[in-house]
């Protein structure tokens, strides 16, 4: 009913009483809609009624709405503070400002630092006076640990302010925290989030290779050089490669030996099942001798560089597959594009 209206519509009213699943489900639904139609919808604001609250989709336009909850709904975040009531209500206004995202929240910096040794994260917020480990403490490990996590401060204290400048954070709350704060720290990331909501994998290029799954889960790959492998697919960008090209960059040789092709289609059946376990086999394509990814099927670092993306032109930090000899000429590469960063951000 929505899209059959859309088109020439001063303005989208939607009144309902709505648990907090259910607003979630209809905040998605709204991101679905925007999703496919944005390019006629730039100028239509969107009101959602609620029984609580009126929602106004930022900056009242269907673009920002469209960058808004697109990015919320694919962030990973995680709040520490040791105070139970403030950390109850930072979780509660995270999410009142990002209702779909996942949120994971830790009383201690021990805790947290463990579950980030596992799983991604695209936003800490994080308390100052802590028992144990405090938050600028934190942050250096956080910032150790995942150089493009954004640390956000969330503090009664103001003089800290410098100390979060110089570790180039992201973001400095005073507490007590609101909603709003939150939401307008999200909308200005130090390293803004940017995710394809359909593609089958997250693909990390910038640092180490890493794969994680739409839900951020990393997928782990029960051989070495089966993730060698699909990261060097990843890198050819669609470009069908022989059996005999994969066999010479997987093993540092031209010999192709019976041997070697036999260990070669091992590889190649370990990573087909690593993908298949995550639902991605579709990812690749296979032919005669040959095998080749589809690269419009997952959402990557490095491809949204070559299009010129600013955050991805901010992402990048000198390494490139850093695990892998054969990338270390791409990084160059990628040097000379973003050398001078001042003709290409706006």
């Amino acid at each position: 009913t929505i899209c059959s209206s859309i088109y020439n519509t001063p303005m989208l009213l939607f009144s309902f009483h709505l648990t907090l699943h259910r607003r979630k489900k209809f905040y998605r639904s709204v991101y679905t809609i925007i999703n496919r139609n944005y390019d006629n919808l730039l100028t239509t604001p969107v009101i959602a009624l609620f029984s609580d609250r009126i929602v106004d989709f930022p900056t009242s336009s269907w673009y920002n709405a469209h960058k808004y909850f697109g990015r919320c709904a694919l962030l990973h975040i995680i709040a520490v503070d040791d105070e139970p009531l403030a950390l109850g209500l930072l979780v509660h206004s995270i999410r009142e400002a990002c209702p779909s995202a996942q949120i994971n929240k830790f009383r201690s910096a021990q805790e947290a630092l463990a579950f980030m040794e596992s799983n991604p994260c695209d936003v800490a917020f994080l308390d100052i006076h802590m028992r144990g480990i405090n938050g600028l403490a934190l942050a250096k490990k956080i910032k150790d640990l995942m150089p493009q996590c954004n640390l956000i401060f969330v503090t009664g204290y103001s003089e800290y302010a410098a100390d979060a400048l110089s570790m180039h954070a992201s973001g400095y709350i005073i507490k007590p925290v609101s909603s709003e704060a939150i939401a307008a720290e999200l909308q200005d990331l130090r390293h803004p989030v940017v995710r394809l909501p359909d593609a089958m994998l997250q693909v990390r290029c910038f640092g180490n290779f890493e794969v994680f799954s739409p839900d951020g889960e990393p997928v782990k790959f029960s051989r070495t050089k089966a993730k060698e492998l699909f990261a060097y697919l990843v890198y050819r960008r669609g470009t069908s490669c022989s059996v005999r090209e994969l066999a010479a960059v997987l093993f540092e040789d031209d010999s192709s030996s019976p041997k070697q092709m036999l260990y070669l289609q091992k590889i190649i059946s370990s990573m087909m099942q690593t993908l298949k376990a995550h639902n991605a086999a579709d990812i690749i394509k296979k032919s005669y001798n040959a095998i080749a990814l589809n690269d419009e099927m997952i959402d990557c670092d490095y491809y949204r560089f070559l299009h010129l993306e600013v955050p991805s032109i901010n992402a990048y930090f000198g390494e490139f597959m850093a695990q892998y000899s054969w990338a270390e000429f791409v990084a160059g590469y990628l040097d000379r594009i973003s050398g001078d960063r001042s003709e290409v951000l706006p």
